[in-house]
């Protein structure tokens, strides 16, 4: 974190292409473009920069009480998935000449163009602009020399070829921009594969295979799921129905969420000559978002194993290939806090609408078992593996 002293000098200085002022959280989407502009870094300075919530342009106390709910809701523009990749930001409340104010630093992104509703920002001076052309080649280049995770690394071997492009194209890209910006930019496919993290050099990346690759499976050998229904309470036990979800990531939730329904079982209560539904054994919602945030979160990289999905007689468990990642512990797991081992494939899930906020997945889950009924999900932390259990009602 930055010290005060620090602050001040960022706050003093109108000039500065770090520091930006707002006089309140009345326009959320200025602090937004920001904090994506701020996350580009465009000048390469390799420094933070800072919002601050409470000051007027002129730098002047805006007089804002800085209440914990404020603070919260400026924590949001990290989870809230329209700025992406997800950017590195920390609030906090500080008191600064006299003045108390809310700080936003966000720190630069790793791996650039950083976007907010499909358009990169960028910092020009003082000022907060939409980035050009060769503004979106500078960034692309700077995180080209970047330490990137595996789902944004070149899969050797792979071209254009093994990847479904009508889909991207057709289906993701809309998603993954603004409609004027799409329709205004005459690039080529490769020009918007690498726009997106998608193309490495000329190779595509892990990442891009596993979301919309037409055979994942030939170069990451575990990017399936692998789904069980027992008759009984142990693997030994005979099989109902086994399948196999194989294809690229959209695919594997699509029919994912079509399996779900077909196995939860809703009971009927008849009385009075009624037939009444009453809730389910397990709601559909909280398994989704444990099962995605298992595709998420998964190790792709060294584990040939697949996501395991075991429907068992009184439980379902979620097995995810790979331990705990990052910041994450098995104190803070559940709370909110949330790092990516696979940021590319969790940009891609909340650009097609599958992730509505980054880090509620869990929690998410945890409260629609409650409402439902069930016991709250158990969790078992292994070195290379994360098993989440789920009880009927």
């Amino acid at each position: 974190m930055l010290t005060d002293a620090e602050l001040l000098v960022l706050l003093r200085d109108p000039e500065s292409d770090r520091a930006e002022r707002k006089a309140s959280t009345a326009d959320m989407k200025k602090i937004r473009r920001a904090v994506c502009a701020f996350a580009n870094d465009l000048p390469n300075h390799g420094l933070a920069g800072v919002v601050f919530v409470g000051v007027n342009d002129n730098g002047s106390c805006a007089g804002l009480e800085i209440k914990d709910e404020l603070l919260q809701k400026l924590a949001q523009v990290r989870s809230n998935g329209d700025v992406l990749p997800i950017p590195s930001i920390a609030v906090s409340k500080r008191t600064l000449d006299g003045c108390e104010v809310a700080v936003i630093q966000v720190e630069p992104a790793s791996a650039p163009p950083v976007r907010f509703s499909g358009r990169i920002w960028v910092r020009v001076g003082p000022t907060t602009q939409e980035a050009g052309d060769d503004d979106e080649r500078v960034l692309r280049e700077r995180a080209r020399a970047g330490n990137q995770p595996f789902d944004r690394r070149p899969a050797l071997g792979a071209t254009l070829e093994c990847l479904d492009i009508d889909y991207f194209s057709g289906e993701y890209l809309p998603s993954a921009l603004a409609g004027d910006v799409l329709r205004r930019n005459d690039r080529t496919v490769e020009q918007r594969l690498a726009s997106l993290r998608f193309l490495a050099g000329d190779e595509p990346t892990h990442g891009s295979l596993i979301v919309f690759g037409k055979e994942p499976r030939d170069f990451i050998p575990g990017a399936y799921l692998q789904f069980l229904r027992v008759e009984g309470t142990a693997l030994g036990d005979p099989i109902k129905d086994h399948k196999e979800l194989a294809g690229p990531l959209h695919r594997i939730v699509r029919q994912l969420d079509e399996l779900l329904e077909l196995n939860v079982a809703t009971a009927l209560d008849i009385a009075g000559g009624t037939r009444e539904q009453v809730s389910p054994d397990y709601p559909v919602a909280a398994l989704q978002q444990l099962v995605r945030n298992a595709l998420i979160h998964r190790n792709y990289e060294t584990s040939n194993a697949p996501v395991r999905l075991s429907w068992f007689s009184d439980r379902v468990e979620i097995l995810s290939p790979g331990g705990l990642y990052g910041q994450m512990t098995e104190d803070n797991f559940g709370s909110g806090t949330t790092d990516y081992r696979n940021p590319s494939i969790a940009e891609a899930l909340a650009n097609l609408g599958y992730v509505q906020r980054f880090g509620y997945g869990i929690p998410t889950a945890k409260r629609l078992l409650q409402e439902n009924g069930n016991p709250p999900p158990e969790f078992e932390f292994q070195a290379a593996a994360v098993l989440a259990v789920v009880r009927p009602r």
